[in-house]
């Protein structure tokens, strides 16, 4: 059985920008939840102006597939000019507790 793997990738968009990231991220979005293996991969604002996707994956080998793939390229050559910084991403692996819905991602 493989472990699902939890990510994080966070956006922080450069002054203005904020609406160009959304209109990059968004067809990336539809292509990557055609993907083999994609269980989640939705964006959300966070306060701070940055904003976060969750993704989780069947396994690490098919979440490594996707980052080799063509929506990433895309994704990454769409978001040029746009951010302040570099994307921040983390892998997590779930710490299952409590009841098997609601004890994890």
């Amino acid at each position: 059985m493989t472990t699902p793997i939890v990510v994080t990738a966070v956006f922080f968009p450069a002054a203005d920008q904020h609406d160009a990231v959304v209109s990059a991220l968004s067809p990336a979005i539809a292509a990557v939840h055609e993907e083999p293996g994609c269980l989640l991969y939705a964006i959300h604002d966070a306060p701070d102006g940055s904003i976060v996707m969750i993704e989780k994956w069947e396994s690490e080998e098919l979440l490594d597939a996707h980052g080799a793939g063509d929506a990433v390229a895309t994704l990454t050559a769409a978001l040029a000019g746009t951010l302040e910084r570099p994307v921040e991403v983390t892998r997590l692996v779930p710490i299952p507790a409590g009841t098997a819905e609601q004890g994890q991602l």
